[in-house]
């Protein structure tokens, strides 16, 4: 059971936080396992990444296999099989790499832009628009061909469409980084849940998990509900752990921390305490919405909200151990101040 999980649960030889910063206890009163199948998809699925053309240089994936995605794979869909545990493992992946390549970077809104064409032929499937020359967009093409010979065309069209909304989301990420805008508290939380991509793994809970949401479903308004407290949680608590790899880039101004140190003149800790609380309070509500879900007496329901709960307790799980976070704050020694 993961109940709770701060930095200072990390080995000292892996994560020292700011001298005068102390992350907020993250609860979790939800389930947490891990994948059997763990083992062979953390290695097939850097593989699969180097063979797609994904990882950009050997320094990349050396970190990539240090960073052990298939492990977030393994705690965040502890129920699938071996195919659909690669299949997630492989879009998580994806997502990571489009993030460090085309997000944590200093390309310009406008390059991030001119790439959309080929993704959205792709997941639109259109033909006759140019070749699919950029990696990423041909791997996309692979991934969704898998999800196809997995799940049926409403999954596939879910899935898509949430694709293309991330996307879209981070030519606005781009454009904060290029301006250096530090975006309102509302348009954050509204773009926030799009830019990061939870709801596209959410997308093939139901996939995975060898069930399928019928579109009534999907569109009840309690599920809409826990979905989007689900994904605030995991993109708060990303933001509270990943303060300290992005403090010092570009990508600062598209964290939360520094959106409430801004706009509400918080210090640093004020607003980490701040995000702290808001992340419990939408945990609270997942707990409060899976008992009204319950009785809809629905087994495809029930296994999207446990995915979703395992998404929670997995996210915290493997980040507070992954040296895609954890190196961050060993090195960094002093509390970087945010600018009110």
């Amino acid at each position: 059971m993961c109940r709770s999980a701060m930095l200072g649960d990390v080995p000292r030889t892996t994560a020292r936080p700011y001298r005068s910063l102390k992350l907020p206890e993250l609860s979790c009163p939800f389930p947490s396992e891990v994948n059997p199948h763990v083992e062979r998809v953390d290695k097939e699925t850097i593989g699969w990444a180097v063979e797609s053309g994904l990882l950009e240089g050997a320094e990349m994936v050396v970190r990539y296999r240090q960073a052990r995605y298939g492990l977030l794979g393994a705690r965040t869909y502890p129920y699938a099989d071996y195919t659909m545990l690669r299949l997630a493992t492989d879009w998580c992946v994806w997502l990571f790499a489009f993030d460090d390549v085309f997000c944590e970077t200093d390309r310009h809104a406008a390059e991030i832009a001119r790439t959309l064409p080929q993704f959205v032929a792709v997941l639109d499937g259109i033909e006759g628009c140019g070749p699919v020359d950029n990696v990423f967009a041909r791997a996309l093409r692979e991934i969704k061909c898998r999800i196809a010979e997995n799940g049926d065309a409403d999954q596939l069209d879910r899935w898509c469409g949430v694709v293309k909304d991330y996307l879209f989301a981070q030519v606005w990420e781009a454009a904060n980084r290029q301006d250096a805008v530090v975006p309102t508290l509302a348009d954050y939380i509204l773009m926030r849940r799009r830019t990061g991509a939870m709801l596209t793994v959410f997308a093939l809970i139901d996939v995975a998990a060898g069930y399928r949401l019928t579109p009534q479903e999907w569109r009840h308004p309690d599920v809409r509900a826990i979905t989007e407290s689900a994904n605030d949680v995991v993109v708060w608590d990303n933001d509270l752990i990943s303060y300290a790899k992005e403090s010092g880039a570009g990508n600062s101004v598209n964290n939360l921390v520094n959106v409430l140190a801004r706009h509400r003149g918080h210090s640093c800790q004020e607003a980490m305490d701040e995000v702290g609380a808001m992340r419990d309070r939408a945990v609270a509500r997942m707990v409060k919405l899976r008992g009204s879900l319950s009785r809809l007496d629905s087994k495809a329901v029930d296994a999207y909200v446990r995915g979703l709960e395992y998404w929670i307790s997995g996210s915290i799980d493997y980040s507070m151990t992954s040296p895609r976070y954890t190196i961050a704050w060993q090195d960094r020694q002093d509390e970087t101040p945010l600018a009110g």
